[in-house]
């Protein structure tokens, strides 16, 4: 095994581990926005992530997520919402004013 080799390997594990971070904040999302509709008596009807980049959270790196979600308030209209993320931390949740029946 050659320095090339080991470099290769290095980057190909650094992927495989940053896949499965993004994959751990998405199911935080999905299973804050899933209480977040249940404790407001919202129906959710999909999430999808917005944007990521990389930041600074309290001094550690890590990646900045945003995710767009759509709710019901009466099963009706639908609204879109967002919910940023710093890491597996949730920073806000911002939804517009909706129409509850």
């Amino acid at each position: 095994m050659n320095l090339f080799d080991l470099t290769l390997f290095l980057m190909i594990l650094l992927v495989v581990f940053q896949f499965w971070r993004m994959r751990a904040i998405t199911e935080k999302a999905n299973q804050h926005l899933a209480q977040y509709c249940d404790q407001h008596g919202l129906q959710l009807i999909s999430n999808a992530r917005h944007k990521t980049r990389l930041g600074s959270y309290r001094g550690k790196l890590d990646w900045q997520s945003c995710f767009v979600f759509e709710f019901s308030g009466n099963g009706e209209n639908s609204y879109q919402g967002t919910l940023t993320m710093a890491g597996k931390h949730i920073l806000k949740v911002d939804t517009p004013a909706y129409r509850i029946d």
